[in-house]
């Protein structure tokens, strides 16, 4: 795999007011290109674009993941625990919405985490994982 990858992820939002609010303002995503219906962010070092269509956002109304609360249509990123503490004091500053307050998951084994789900205010679930290796998310059953 190319080292010069992008991941790109295109979603629905209710509200591009509360998306910038939520990406540019309270997890200090970037804001790029701005055109009409969408805004453009840089999701640690990803290119997510937010697009005004309130008719697609399935939000909590759909399935949920098996014994959780999260969304089963979720998205999120996969960092390094110093920085998921940075983003969840930012988070909780920010009073955001959370889904699952952040705690310890899948403890003991190569793969454990800390793990926070948040609602963006615009109809979509967020999570975060902080691991000590962001590697070690492919490892262990």
């Amino acid at each position: 795999m190319s080292t010069g990858t992008l991941f790109h992820f295109s979603f629905a939002v209710s509200d591009l007011g509360r998306a910038r609010a939520f990406y540019g303002g309270m997890l200090g995503c970037a804001e790029g290109r701005k055109l009409p219906g969408r805004a453009d962010f840089n999701f640690f070092g990803h290119h997510i674009v937010a697009h005004l269509a309130p008719e697609e956002v399935v939000g909590d109304n759909g399935r949920k993941l098996s014994g959780d609360k999260t969304p089963l249509r979720h998205f999120g990123v996969v960092v390094q625990l110093g920085d998921f503490e940075k983003i969840a004091a930012s988070l909780a500053k920010g009073m955001a919405d959370f889904i699952n307050q952040p705690a310890v998951r899948q403890k003991g084994t190569v793969r454990e985490q800390m793990l926070m789900t948040v609602r963006d205010g615009c109809g979509n679930a967020i999570e975060f994982k902080g691991l000590h290796n962001v590697a070690d998310v492919y490892n262990g059953g």
